[in-house]
């Protein structure tokens, strides 16, 4: 069993910037997919990112230009760089985790079985 601990997480005003990390443990080899998803309250989780262990990346349309996702391989953490945060981006941020696909990382919440506790993102107007 996958462990995911997310970190990075805080209360900051519009336009402000964070830096989520998400660092996996109880596994010995490299993770597959690991990826980013979001949920605020009353909606469903949405995924926002993910990237494969070879570097492919996707994003959501509505964070393109101004999230970042990246990894280490080796230590199995990857990481989520807000930029130009904004009230709609209020969400509680979890980080995911699949060992099984091949080719792009799917971004629908079912397809991963090993998810974080979470870390909470507030933007403020």
């Amino acid at each position: 069993q996958v462990q995911l601990v997310e970190s990075g997480g805080g209360s900051v005003q519009a336009g402000g910037s964070l830096r989520l990390s998400c660092a996996a443990s109880g596994i010995q080899y490299s993770i597959y997919c690991m990826a980013w998803f979001r949920q605020a309250p009353g909606k469903e989780r949405e995924g926002v990112a993910t990237i494969t262990l070879g570097g492919t990346i996707q994003y959501v349309d509505s964070v393109k230009g101004r999230f970042t996702i990246s990894r280490e391989n080796v230590k199995n953490i990857v990481y989520l760089q807000i930029d130009s945060l904004k009230p709609e981006d209020t969400a509680k941020y979890y980080c995911a985790a699949e060992t099984r696909f091949v080719g792009n990382c799917p971004a629908e919440p079912l397809q991963y079985n090993d998810w974080g506790q979470g870390t909470q993102v507030t933007v403020s107007s």
